[in-house]
């Protein structure tokens, strides 16, 4: 759902270019509309990486929630930033968790299962620190166990579903200071990561994200 004047999706294709460049590579990207993506197989067929971006609501939940449950099943490298975050965690809750009526306080607060919820303190254009968790891929992308991100977030995982979200294979490993969560993985996908910090907007500073240098490596074909 490409939004001209919205930073972050200003700093994807730079972020893409520059993580290409770092490996030698071409990036082709396109952005789709999540109204546009009734068959996920169909539409994202060819794709070797799908990244979910900020600036939600979608224009079709159901969409980016196709999508995202294609990346993971297909085993299809997949990125999740911000809004990407937190669609990743309602899609894992519907899918592989079973909780059909998971679901986000911005779009839905109603929903007795509300899995995302409004953070006590929005992170809008503020930079905050992270601290990833040894072991983790985010951790060996970064070569450390400290950074400073970008978020423009108002939502996050809800408190009451964390622990459950943890123990099921869904890891949380990054967190802020007072141990919120801010970066996922899962262990059984070549890559599945999501992060509620906008890695990208470092690309519109010229720098390079590590993620997302981490991201396209992933997707590359095999030689």
């Amino acid at each position: 759902d490409y939004q001209p004047d919205v930073p972050a999706h200003q700093g994807i294709p730079l972020a893409l270019a520059l993580a290409g460049k770092a490996i030698g590579v071409r990036i082709e990207h396109r952005w789709v509309g999540t109204e546009t993506i009734d068959d996920a197989a169909r539409v994202l067929a060819g794709v070797h990486g799908v990244w979910c971006v900020p600036a939600s609501p979608y224009r079709s939940m159901d969409g980016a929630l196709r999508a995202i449950r294609h990346a993971r099943e297909a085993k299809v490298p997949f990125l999740g930033t911000c809004g990407g975050f937190q669609h990743a965690v309602i899609e894992y809750a519907r899918n592989v968790m079973r909780i059909a009526d998971a679901d986000h306080a911005e779009t839905n607060a109603a929903s007795p299962n509300v899995v995302i919820a409004a953070l006590a303190c929005k992170l809008y254009g503020d930079d905050g620190h992270v601290r990833l968790h040894a072991g983790s891929r985010i951790a060996a992308l970064y070569g450390a166990l400290d950074a400073t991100e970008q978020y423009f977030c108002g939502y996050g995982i809800a408190p009451a579903f964390r622990a459950a979200l943890d123990d099921s294979g869904f890891r949380i490993t990054g967190t802020d200071d007072d141990g919120d969560p801010r970066v996922l993985e899962l262990d059984d996908h070549p890559f599945f990561v999501a992060t509620l910090f906008q890695p990208e907007r470092a690309a519109l500073r010229g720098v390079t994200p590590p993620i997302v240098t981490g991201f396209v490596r992933a997707a590359l074909p095999p030689a």
